[in-house]
């Protein structure tokens, strides 16, 4: 992967955590209308995201199993009780885990704890670690490469 392809997949994963936070919040009436105004307040044009936009879609979608999939692997934890930041990095984590078999999942996990690290509280790597750990364990793939 290029330089390149590198600062756009982790900008693209920084516009999916902040379109999803906030579509956790008050999910739009209109997802085309609110995807466009949400990418032109961005620093860089629309096809710099175009990673972030296809996983805020794949995370939409997919969004019933991944929450199961979060409710199953949060021990201890009412899914109620999860921070909403940390469930958009959980949700595109996971999809990214379950869904993009082109990501090896270890490069998911330290791509999750870098976000918490910068957008979260200095504990929930730590609870986003344990869970996405725990998924690493059951897809059935070697987590270190790409499919």
């Amino acid at each position: 992967m290029s330089k390149t392809q590198f600062v756009q997949r982790r900008d693209g994963r920084v516009a999916a955590l902040q379109f999803l936070y906030a579509w956790s919040l008050n999910a739009p009436k209109n997802l085309t209308d609110d995807l466009r105004t949400f990418f032109e307040g961005c620093d860089e044009p629309r096809e710099h995201y175009a990673f972030g936009e296809e996983v805020i879609h794949g995370v939409i979608e997919h969004c019933a199993d991944i929450d199961s999939q979060i409710k199953a692997l949060a021990h201890n934890w009412e899914f109620e009780r999860i921070a909403k930041i940390d469930l958009a990095i959980l949700r595109v984590a996971m999809f990214e885990m379950i869904y993009r078999k082109d990501i090896p999942p270890v490069v998911s996990i330290n791509e999750a704890i870098d976000l918490s690290k910068q957008f979260s509280n200095a504990d929930a790597k730590r609870f986003i670690n344990g869970i996405l750990d725990r998924l690493k364990g059951q897809l059935g793939r070697d987590a270190r490469k790409a499919e």
